[in-house]
């Protein structure tokens, strides 16, 4: 395919990760030969089914460049999310840079909730048990896996 745009004005390091149940926090960086006034723009659709919508709080720069942005009241769906991020310039065309992330795996999963131990001198030993973390995941809340570390004083 042949991309509009100059070589090297495309965003490069674009990650996004979900904490706090419902943020998720994208940031990039300016491509190597972008041209110093450009400004990029970041377009999210959580779903095919979905408007596609442009980030509403950036992060930016010392420069007032756009360099991230906060996403709020995020919910994790099955399908994969789709981002673009496009820039626009006076001197030339920016190529703008897309990608497809499933959000389950960019979360970073609070601990679990109500841990509880209860230990008997019997051979039983120890009862542990807790709630799941909190999530924006929509379903597939019995797909966590725990593991425990138990340290002997």
């Amino acid at each position: 395919p042949v991309f509009a745009g100059m070589n090297g004005s495309a965003i490069e390091n674009f990650s996004c990760v979900i904490y706090n149940v419902f943020l998720m926090n994208c940031t990039w960086q300016a491509g190597r030969d972008a041209p110093a006034d450009t400004q990029y723009f970041l377009y999210w659709q959580k779903s095919r089914d979905e408007e596609e919508i442009e980030c509403e709080l950036y992060i930016k720069d010392e420069n007032c460049r756009n360099m991230g942005c906060i996403f709020q009241n995020v919910s994790i769906g099955t399908e994969k999310s789709y981002f673009l991020v496009n820039g626009s310039s006076k001197d030339s065309l920016i190529q703008f840079y897309d990608e497809y992330i499933d959000l389950y795996k960019i979360e970073i999963l609070t601990a679990p909730l109500n841990v509880t131990v209860h230990c008997t001198r019997d051979p039983v030993g120890c009862i542990i048990t807790w709630h799941p973390p909190l999530t924006s995941h929509v379903e597939n809340r019995e797909c966590f896996q725990y593991e425990i570390s138990i340290q002997n004083k």
